[in-house]
């Protein structure tokens, strides 16, 4: 038997109950892993309250890192014993689990597991943001926007752009969290909740605008990231951590500057086997070369989950956070 976070409905943190499962022995091509570490990731939030429909019940965390402790029939490429990582795959919040090796990735010696679970999916969704959603629309030298700086992408998101040669803009909430976002490769830091963020933009930029706005908070800041675009710039809106942006005109694309949005997902960028192990590789080098530091900024039992998605949603934690088994 194995302990499991689980909701049974969508609702709030006290929807998650700590349960005894069965895991079972692993079938054709799946492996059975034994987790060291888990992400806590905005998306987990998301799955316990509905706004992204799963079947139930439901271990909801979609990122881990762990060892191998017994292999299935026809499964190549991967042993017992061997450290491996995944994201995008539902039922992470659990000490032992069966799944297939279509999504694990090895995890190379010099990334720690909890290193490994903290930013599969952060990271591989900053590797995408930067290196191939707005790579045509940016050049060395060019100054971007964004939202969330001291959050877990956001903090990887300041130094990976840093190291391409990009300048970033971050906006937050305090001055602890500007502060933090500031070491982690942010040029300049608005605080939302005193400053204009289109006027300071502005004032930046010299009434320029910036070529591209990366939003991963949605409702709440849309219109601002919008006019803080120049002409053809790009709105790369890949999170709702404010809720869903609602429904808009196309016309206003026109009227702002003949503008571009996006709405990307990992899974698309990782959709197949040579682009998640490309991802990755990627990813596991930044972290290798000390342009990208990890930071694991919060450890909570994974028992305590609900506590977490309360502090997660109530903004309290900064970069990355993990479950401990």
């Amino acid at each position: 038997m194995s302990k499991s976070i689980l909701i049974h409905e969508n609702g709030g943190p006290e929807k998650m109950k700590f349960e005894e499962v069965e895991v079972g022995k692993p079938g054709p091509g799946q492996v059975k892993l034994r987790h060291t570490a888990i992400g806590l990731n905005f998306i987990d939030v998301y799955t316990r309250s509905g706004l992204y429909q799963t079947p139930m019940p439901n271990a909801v965390g979609r990122e881990a890192a762990g060892v191998i402790v017994e292999v299935g029939p026809r499964v190549k490429g991967f042993k017992k014993g061997d450290r491996v990582a995944y994201c995008g795959v539902l039922g992470a919040y659990c000490q032992e689990r069966l799944m297939g090796v279509d999504q694990l990735v090895k995890v190379p010696t010099g990334v720690s597991d909890e290193q490994a679970a903290a930013i599969m999916l952060k990271g591989m969704t900053t590797e995408y943001l930067v290196d191939r959603t707005a790579k045509a629309w940016l050049k060395k030298g060019d100054t971007v926007l964004f939202h969330a700086a001291a959050g877990g992408v956001g903090l990887l998101f300041g130094q990976w752009a840093k190291a391409r040669g990009y300048k970033v803009i971050g906006t937050t909430s305090s001055p602890e969290k500007a502060a933090l976002a500031k070491k982690n490769g942010y040029k300049w830091v608005i605080d939302y909740t005193k400053q204009d963020i289109v006027a300071e933009v502005k004032k930046i930029t010299k009434n320029k605008g910036v070529p591209v706005v990366f939003d991963g908070v949605g409702k709440d800041t849309w219109a601002a990231s919008l006019d803080c675009l120049q002409p053809r710039g790009l709105m790369v809106s890949f999170g709702n951590a404010s809720g869903a942006v609602a429904p808009i005109p196309l016309g206003i694309l026109n009227t702002k500057g003949s503008l571009y949005v996006t709405r990307p997902s990992l899974f698309a960028y990782t959709s197949t086997r040579a682009d998640l192990e490309a991802s990755a590789r990627s990813l596991f080098k930044m972290v290798k070369s000390g342009k990208v530091k990890i930071s694991i900024d919060q450890h909570y039992p994974l028992a305590e989950a609900a506590q977490a998605h309360i502090d997660l949603e109530s903004r309290k934690t900064t970069g990355q956070t993990v479950l401990v088994p």
